[in-house]
């Protein structure tokens, strides 16, 4: 079995020597994804509760949640409107502090009715209707006198004044972008916050109530995931939305003639554009990195990991200009610093900050574009990388996939994540395709008939969802050369491309063992099989989407597709709105759960 003594000598050994550096298996969950049969539209920070019930018979001891920040109404978790405040849509009507859950009772119901949690996707406009209840409960008491809000105000000063400031312009100015305000408002001049203040007294109070009863749920659900043994892991977002309370009220600690985003890659030929500023991180450092401290320092009152969002960024960071991007081309960029004899002192300085900060343990989501001396760092720290199941392979020459063993100590294993299909999604549409953007691209640069080409080489009966599928003729790189007319020197990367793909439902049918001919199904066998591998492996974490846990069932029938979270670099209205078909409650009671504990159990990981 492996052993992990060498996290409790490394840089975040007080962080190991907390959790214990042993072998656990966990479940990633966005809250809005399930439901309790008391939720109200969306899942609520005590549904929680019942997903560490399903956890704990499940012998999973991580559950990992993706960010819970407010966005506002643009309901885009990476893309917050704070990096403090928690969302109020997910607040439960029925625990509220110093509330009388029978008061409401009637208008709870109707919302229910409204809003019916766990019907495929989420409504969010059941947030509005949310906040206009929570506005009557708390007028419905003067809450001056209440001893734990007024310590929680206090307490969260750093933050929480210029979060409720920000929300109440934001109304005032019907949601408009903080740089479309008056010029004091923008600029945050005392006396334009005076002036707001005072005229916006009861809604400032509101925003510091929401905030607070949020702090107090969610507390509560952390008090109960420790005395079941499970570790909570929060998403702490790396970048913050341009209109958001931290820039508006930090505007000297980003760079706001900058946006970050990612260069073009296998999947995103164009590179991609977020929007959100990069960090100015001397001016940073020269506040002795208080921006940085304060959010450790909250999100600590509940996670006990902090999983870094795009953490390549804390090496360097690839920024664009902010106006003005090409329509439908290669969107130009730099990394930032550019000196890549930089990148490893600035990621170990940025990540000794953290680590010296708070008693979570760092987690690094190290995907896309990884320089090279980020896993040299990352082993200083003992910080766990992800390593993905269906990337883990010799990609420099074989193409085949890497034995559990190989898997790096200090990382996740996982199978899928937010931004990819599900296990079963991957297998029925993109195991063994290329992605038809890329491919159309490096076509015509060749001044070649894509239409053409298109038609010689693929599958289109086969191929669907962007992803192109190779014919079955094709069965080497000779003869991929003899379809496009083609020299080996005049192809390399179409050659490492097809040679990457072409027999990839092979290779990994061969890796998991599996007798016989490859079966395109996708079936709980199958599933079980991938779910071994990533729980078999060295990985001191096996944390996987719950969407491929619960794929172990048989009557999880729905097409995968439609299971995915998120389309990177789309703004489609089906993001982030994904649910389960089950209840939190009926998930307690589905026949996979035994089947998820014996393989947590045979891979001996901790319960």
């Amino acid at each position: 079995m492996t052993a992990y003594p060498e996290f409790l000598t490394s840089r975040c050994a007080e962080q190991w020597r907390r959790i214990g550096p042993v072998r656990r298996a966990g479940a990633a969950v966005p809250l809005f994804s399930i439901h309790s049969k008391r939720s109200a539209g969306i899942g609520e920070i005590p549904d929680l509760k019942l997903l560490i019930d399903w956890c704990r018979s499940a012998d999973l001891s991580v559950i990992q949640l993706l960010p819970m920040n407010d966005v506002g109404f643009t309901f885009q978790p990476y893309d917050a409107q704070s990096c403090f405040a928690l969302d109020p849509m997910y607040l439960s009507l029925e625990d509220l502090a110093g509330i009388d859950p029978g008061e409401f009772s009637a208008e709870l119901s109707a919302l229910r009715s409204r809003y019916p949690a766990g019907r495929g996707r989420v409504d969010y406009a059941v947030k509005g209707a949310k906040l206009e209840l929570l506005w009557r409960a708390f007028r419905s008491r003067d809450w001056s006198r209440e001893p734990d809000l007024g310590e929680f105000i206090r307490a969260q000063e750093s933050w929480l004044k210029d979060y409720c400031l920000y929300k109440v312009l934001k109304e005032i100015h019907h949601e408009k972008h903080w740089l479309d305000w008056e010029e004091g408002e923008r600029r945050k001049t005392p006396e334009a916050m005076e002036r707001v203040s005072r005229e916006r007294l009861q809604s400032v109070r509101l925003h510091e109530w929401l905030q607070w009863q949020l702090f107090e749920q969610f507390r509560r659900v952390k008090a109960e995931a420790e005395a079941a043994g499970v570790l909570l892991m929060g998403d702490l977002p790396f970048l913050v939305s341009r209109d958001s309370a931290d820039v508006w009220s930090n505007q000297s600690y980003f760079k706001l003639d900058l946006a970050s985003g990612a260069p073009p890659d296998l999947y995103f030929a164009n590179g991609q554009k977020w929007g959100m500023p990069p960090y100015d991180w001397d001016r940073i450092a020269r506040d002795g990195y208080r921006y940085l401290k304060d959010k450790l320092a909250y999100a600590q009152n509940f996670y006990d990991f902090f999983r870094v969002d795009h953490a390549v960024g804390v090496f360097r960071i690839w920024v664009t200009p902010n106006e003005g991007t090409p329509a439908g081309g290669p969107i130009p960029g730099k990394f930032d610093p550019e000196d890549p004899g930089l990148w490893e002192e600035h990621g170990r300085r940025l990540l000794g900050v953290m680590s010296e900060s708070t008693r979570m343990l760092a987690c690094a989501e190290d995907l896309g574009t990884v320089p090279p001396c980020s896993g040299k760092v990352l082993r200083e720290f003992s910080i766990p990388g992800m390593d993905v199941q269906r990337w883990f392979k010799d990609w420099t020459k074989t193409f085949d996939y890497l034995p559990p063993e190989r898997y790096r100590k200090n990382s996740v294993a996982v199978i899928s994540t937010h931004d990819t299909t599900t296990l079963r999604g991957w297998w029925r549409w993109e195991a063994g395709t290329v992605d038809e953007l890329l491919m159309r691209n490096k076509i015509e640069s060749r001044g070649m008939d894509w239409g053409e080409v298109r038609a010689r080489l693929f599958d289109a009966e086969k191929s669907g969802h962007g992803r192109l599928r190779w014919k079955n003729a094709l069965k080497k790189p000779e003869d991929l050369l003899r379809a496009l007319g083609l020299k080996a020197e005049e192809a390399k990367d179409l050659i490492e491309l097809f040679s990457g793909t072409f027999d990839e439902k092979k290779k990994f049918w061969k890796y998991l063992g599996l007798p016989g001919a490859v079966r395109d199904g996708g079936d709980p066998h199958f599933i079980r099989r991938s779910l071994e591998k990533a729980c078999e492996a060295s990985s001191i974490l096996s944390i996987q989407m719950i969407t491929d846990w619960l794929s172990l069932e048989e009557s999880f029938s729905e097409d995968p597709w439609e299971f995915r979270i998120n389309f990177p670099g789309t703004t489609a209205d089906r993001n982030w709105t994904v649910t389960l078909p089950w209840s939190l409650e009926e998930m307690l009671t589905l026949g996979s759960t035994a089947v998820i504990r014996s393989i947590v159990e045979k891979s001996g990981r901790r319960g």
